[in-house]
């Protein structure tokens, strides 16, 4: 039976090998070493060259992906489904449900509000906690209901951004301009009569320009569409005495449906 090398011989090996120029051990595998010497003896500037010359990979434009996707849809429904597959904005990924709309999409009247909150995260609709119980009292008032199956008193609901922001943070620019494109595809499918911009978030969307207290009130045109920006239902729900400008507008809007304006 062979005896294991005892240490001071295994060290008189080793010692006898690195005085004969070994400098490394070797692996289990074998190495090509004429193929390392070839690659050593490149001069770096060509190494540089044919690494620079190695393809990077294409970075995706998440406005362009949005873009491509929102004009695919044909309907509703497959613009809904493509923004299901929307992978590109980070809200997604913390959101817990798509909300993309609720009403009657042949309505003449959309309202744009701006982004889910927990409740309408939770169930998966836009305006349903008590911001979304004011806006129906004040829709009633002027005749409109969300759920109506007549256009002449139907209205058509859905936000700026699909998915609720963490902590219910307003909008960044860069999440608003990513998602334009499904919103302004949303509006040409569902094609009303008339926007109502709610918020300064829906504002800088469809107009460009946030100030709400100044913009109320006064009709614009947003995706080729008359709009009347008006005060988010949240915010009256702060500011009460903002509800006699907000009823201003409420029956600038019935004015403008009854062909007044």
């Amino acid at each position: 039976m062979e005896s294991a090398l005892d240490f001071y011989t295994a060290k008189a090996l080793l010692e006898w090998q690195v005085e004969l120029g070994a400098d490394e051990a070797l692996g289990e595998a074998p190495v090509n070493r004429y193929a390392l010497d070839a690659e050593r003896s490149k001069p770096k500037a060509q190494a540089k060259s044919a690494s620079a010359a190695a393809p990077k990979p294409a970075e995706i434009d998440p406005v362009q992906s949005a873009q491509t996707a929102a004009n695919a849809a044909q309907d509703l429904a497959e613009l809904r489904a493509a923004l299901q597959d929307f992978d590109q904005c980070d809200l997604k990924r913390g959101a817990k449900r798509l909300v993309f709309s609720d009403g009657n999409p042949a309505a003449r009247v959309m309202i744009i509000g701006e982004a889910p909150g927990r409740d309408e995260d939770r169930i998966g609709q836009p305006f349903v906690g008590a911001a979304g119980q004011l806006l129906d009292r004040m829709l009633t008032a002027i005749g409109l209901d969300r759920k109506s199956d007549q256009p002449e008193s139907a209205v058509y609901i859905t936000n700026v951004l699909p998915w609720r922001p963490p902590q219910n943070r307003d909008p960044k620019p860069d999440e608003i301009a990513m998602l334009l494109p499904f919103l302004a595809r949303h509006v040409a499918l569902a094609d009303p009569d008339i926007l109502i911009l709610m918020g300064n978030i829906s504002c800088q969307a469809g107009l460009g320009k946030r100030g709400i207290t100044r913009l109320r009130g006064g009709w614009a045109e947003a995706f080729g569409k008359p709009a009347l920006p008006m005060f988010h239902p949240a915010y009256l729900l702060r500011t009460p005495q903002a509800k006699r400008e907000a009823w201003a507008d409420l029956l600038q809007l019935r004015s403008r449906l009854d062909g007044a304006e």
